[in-house]
């Protein structure tokens, strides 16, 4: 039972709850506990197994939450989240995925329509049976109709990260199978995509019942939807899709290459090696003459039967990567290794969960050489934003920890500073001029026209005290579609004026996408991959936001924050942040 599926549960609990009308600050305890389970760096088991330490030592997880815990690490389920779902269907939860639809309006439906699912939804919106409900109108049903494919494509794609943590619980499971000689994952999560739909595993071995039983005995398995001879497929708890091919060595590289994809990809490889008198598919490199086998035990050898270096697994998207592969032009992708700096987090100043020295000693602790402490503004209240006053002191705190910080870590003073609705920054310049590090960002008004949206963010970039603008499109994967906004006048202006866009690292945004990332690395404007931490353990996702990158070609050269320090504030204009004497300090 891993952090995520706990995180689940507890979520779905709190969403359940509140459908049914329950005491908020219960719901928050549940939700607030959720996601400090997920961020955790280390599995909840490992913590309740140590005697020298409780799960309610952790700031924000209270005594009921822990209790909860307990019983999904003891017994694998939840107890009253099951007595909840025998009065509700679990179908429900499904209307709570709808941009816009929170639990309350799902109760109306569900209470006053029996609505329990997605399908009854739409057939209600297009008979226009929802808008004379009470909270309901006619703009409610054409809401409802464009989000219903969201909600959809949340059932049918989780996001990286969770396929992530699930590919590491399923490598644990297989370590030590006796007879399996090579074990990876192929498919769309190790291209890196944004959302996984399934999770396909190759095995090389000679004992292919073997790795079935294996796979049989993963404690998350639900129901085995098929077995054969060299392939099993089964259903997880939660409806994801396993799938197992076991192939032999001398195919286990053609395999990895075909099942990796992308289908485009691997239509480009083939018509390659037609031309070179060859075939490709799963089992190797042929001759087509003859038929006798040319490549096949690893990638790298498929890819040189056809005259080309190996192309890494996230190009394969039958984009450009062929054709740089042809001129040995492949970039060298960045990895998280390159990583000095982090330039988007959040303090219990405004609405993250760490104060700033928690946060400075969690990036030293991560290797970082540079952050920089990017609270809200005063316009985003529900997250206490800064006023000037407030955020001048903490400016003034940050210069008094410079000066006692150790050589090669260092502050830098930023602020994630609203593009007001009517245009213009939250601030006025001249705080702003006294920012290291400004990022412009849109939160509040991102259902305006596209014109409107395109021109707040011409504005802010042509401020010249906004270095950078966070999660630019403002979308949400699988909960919210990027606003209108006219990304080819945004890439103009911020090469005009020496802008830099961020990556937003968080894996419900991966804002910039892969195909913006390329857009902005080929037009010459770099990048700045953020964590957007609001707690300790969101500074952990750095690696998702790299995956993003290398999906869009980006390289170190183009990523602003694995610059050194001197490098990056050469480019802002600025000097090093004063630091001190620093003998002696630790």
């Amino acid at each position: 039972m891993n952090n995520a599926r706990i995180a689940v549960k507890l979520e779905q609990l709190a969403d359940l709850l509140e459908f049914q009308g329950s005491n908020p600050f219960r719901l928050r305890a549940y939700r607030t506990g959720a996601r400090l389970i997920r961020d955790l760096g280390e599995p909840v088991a490992a913590i309740l197994n140590d005697t020298e330490r409780k799960l309610t030592d952790i700031p924000g997880i209270g005594k009921g939450v822990a209790e909860k815990c307990i019983a999904i690490l003891e017994t694998g389920e939840l107890p009253q989240l099951q007595a909840i779902l025998e009065e509700i269907p679990a179908s429900v939860l499904d209307l709570l995925r709808i941009p816009g639809l929170g639990p309350r309006k799902a109760a109306v439906l569900f209470n006053k329509r029996n609505i329990q699912n997605l399908d009854q939804l739409k057939a209600a919106c297009e008979a226009q049976e929802i808008r004379n409900l009470e909270g309901f109108g006619e703009k409610s049903e054409q809401t409802i109709l464009a989000g219903i494919g969201i909600a959809a494509a949340a059932n049918e794609r989780i996001y990286w990260r969770d396929a992530d943590q699930l590919a590491g619980d399923l490598r644990l499971h297989f370590s030590g199978c006796a007879g399996v000689h090579q074990f990876e994952f192929a498919g769309s999560y190790r291209r890196g995509k944004e959302t996984v739909g399934d999770l396909d595993i190759l095995v090389d071995s000679q004992q292919g019942e073997v790795a079935m039983d294996r796979l049989a005995d993963f404690p998350e398995l639900e129901s085995v939807i098929g077995r054969g001879k060299t392939k099993m497929s089964i259903r997880l708890h939660n409806g994801f899709q396993i799938d197992l091919r076991v192939v032999p060595s001398e195919s286990f590289g053609a395999a990895l290459q075909y099942f990796t994809g992308s289908k485009d990809h691997n239509v480009a490889v083939r018509g390659r090696a037609k031309q070179l008198g060859l075939k490709v598919n799963e089992w190797g490199v042929f001759r087509e003459v003859d038929d006798i086998s040319v490549a096949g035990s690893s990638e790298e050898e498929v890819y040189a039967a056809i005259d080309l270096p190996w192309i890494p697994p996230e190009l394969r998207e039958a984009r450009t990567e062929i054709e740089l592969s042809e001129a040995n032009q492949l970039p060298k992708l960045i990895s998280l290794s390159e990583i000095r700096g982090d330039l988007h987090m959040h303090t219990t100043a405004t609405d993250g969960k760490a104060t700033l020295q928690e946060m400075i000693t969690a990036a030293r602790s991560r290797g970082l050489e540079y952050i920089a402490i990017t609270d809200h503004s005063k316009r985003v209240a529900m997250a206490n934003g800064l006023d000037e006053n407030r955020l001048l002191q903490q400016w003034a705190e940050i210069d008094e920890i410079n000066m006692s910080l150790p050589q090669g870590f260092v502050v830098l003073k930023g602020i994630e500073c609203d593009i007001l609705e009517p245009g213009g920054m939250d601030l006025p310049n001249d705080v702003l001029e006294q920012a290291d590090w400004v990022l412009g960002a849109i939160h509040y008004g991102q259902n305006q026209s596209v014109q409107q949206i395109t021109d707040r963010l011409l504005g802010a970039i042509e401020n010249p005290h906004v270095h950078c603008i966070a999660h630019p499109t403002g979308r949400l994967i699988n909960k919210r579609e990027p606003y209108d906004v006219n990304m080819d006048q945004v890439f103009a202006a911020a090469k005009k004026h020496d802008k830099v866009l961020e990556l937003n690292a968080n894996p419900a945004r991966l804002d910039l996408n892969d195909v913006y990332c390329a857009a902005a690395q080929s037009a010459g404007i770099p990048i700045a991959i953020n964590t957007d931490a609001h707690s300790l353990g969101g500074l952990d996702v750095m690696k998702y936001g790299i995956n993003q990158a290398r999906r869009g070609g980006l390289t170190g050269f183009d990523v602003v924050n694995s610059w050194s320090l001197d490098t990056f504030l050469k480019k802002l204009g600025r000097v090093s942040p004063s630091q001190g004497p620093r003998s002696g300090a630790n």
